[in-house]
């Protein structure tokens, strides 16, 4: 079988250290808000390039909390608007509606499967206040379009950052190239720890004092409390393991680029429709780092049943689109025709920075098989 994502056998690569970090952590007595995090902030916030790198329990809190820092600060009210790509994955859009705030769902590109900017403008109300933009499977979405768009009507713009960690745009990372960013370190991302954490990335000094009341109980002194807060705090453990795994990230992104490559110039079925990139340039371009490799294809739940049975497992990211889900069911009658073609018809393939030659060429040659004969 070859996994979509083999996690032991990454992680296996840093067993060592993370098992002596992990002891020393033990040892130490201190498990929540202690020199580990702080270490991990400081080098996260160095490697990105951004002043303040808070460490949260998971991407959807950093999300979440971002928006609440601003309502805190007079910024945002409950009921603004939120303009949001209409294929993301749910949490980002659960972020906005637990803030009681309105998320303006906007049609993505087809080509690039981001926020389809050039739309943007026509969606802007009174009560517009944010953008969203969502770096999906793992590629940049931005322009200086959309940054004169959020200038001219005085819009905040938030970065899902949880699928593009290392990306970067023209010398630039993603994380850093909004107001905030909400960062994801599930273990499955590209930055992944061995349980839930996340961060929020900001060049905003004020927004991030009130992010880091907000995580913990909503004061910065123990008992003390300024705000109706929550308890979002990154631990320990998972900052010492992610402050290990920060330092091979841009290697392991290169060898993603490195299978995305192969992908792309060896995958020949004319059934298939490949992401929109330079095939030339994917090792050399740093706007992506192929958290997915997604293709699309018109009987994708044809084709991966038959990649099931000869032993390739394969993901769909994602099958139902927001609109469509039961917590939304006041959205169900609506209709968004690229979302959902493009939730129909992707399939993600095996993409990872430990798969060797012999699984990546073996994926490509059952791929390229036609099912549809």
């Amino acid at each position: 079988m070859i996994k979509f994502l083999d996690l032991q056998k990454i992680n296996q690569q840093y067993a060592d250290e993370l098992k002596q970090a992990a002891n020393e952590v033990i040892d130490s007595g201190w498990y929540l808000l202690g020199e580990k995090v702080k270490s991990f902030e400081t080098n996260l916030s160095n490697y990105l390039g951004v002043k303040q790198a808070i460490g949260v329990s998971n991407g959807l809190d950093a999300l979440r909390i971002i928006l609440r820092a601003y309502i805190e600060m007079g910024l945002i009210e409950e009921g603004d608007e939120v303009i949001v790509p209409a294929n993301t994955y749910i949490a980002t859009i659960l972020a906005i509606t637990d803030n009681r705030l309105q998320p303006i769902l906007v049609e993505p590109d087809i080509n690039t499967y981001n926020l389809d900017i050039s739309q943007i403008e026509q969606h802007i109300t009174k009560r517009t206040k944010a953008v969203i933009v969502v770096h999906l499977y793992g590629r940049i979405s931005w322009s200086k379009e959309l940054e004169d768009i959020a200038k001219k009507h005085k819009l905040k713009i938030i970065e899902d950052n949880a699928q593009a960690i290392g990306a970067e745009w023209y010398g630039k990372k993603s994380g850093t190239l909004g107001d905030a960013a909400g960062n994801s370190f599930y273990p499955g991302k590209n930055l992944g720890a061995l349980g839930d954490a996340g961060a929020v990335t900001t060049n905003d000094e004020e927004l991030a004092t009130v992010v880091r009341a907000l995580c913990n109980y909503g004061g910065s002194l123990k008992y003390y409390n300024d705000y109706k807060g929550f308890n979002c705090r990154m631990d320990e453990i998972q900052a010492v393991f992610l402050d290990i795994k920060l330092k091979y990230l841009d290697n392991e992104n290169q060898k993603r680029r490195e299978v995305a490559q192969y992908y792309m110039d060896n995958i020949k079925n004319n059934d298939i429709i490949l992401p929109t990139h330079n095939s030339k340039l994917i090792t050399k371009n740093l706007d992506h780092v192929w958290h997915l490799f997604v293709i699309r294809h018109p009987s994708r739940d044809k084709l991966q049943q038959f990649l099931k049975d000869k032993g390739i497992q394969t993901l769909v990211h994602y099958p139902i689109p927001p609109h469509k889900q039961r917590a939304y069911k006041l959205w169900n009658h609506l209709c968004y025709p690229i979302t959902e073609k493009i939730h129909n018809e992707l399939l993600s393939l095996p993409i990872s920075p430990i798969m060797d030659n012999n699984e990546i060429n073996t994926v490509v040659d059952f791929v390229n098989i036609n099912v549809n004969k």
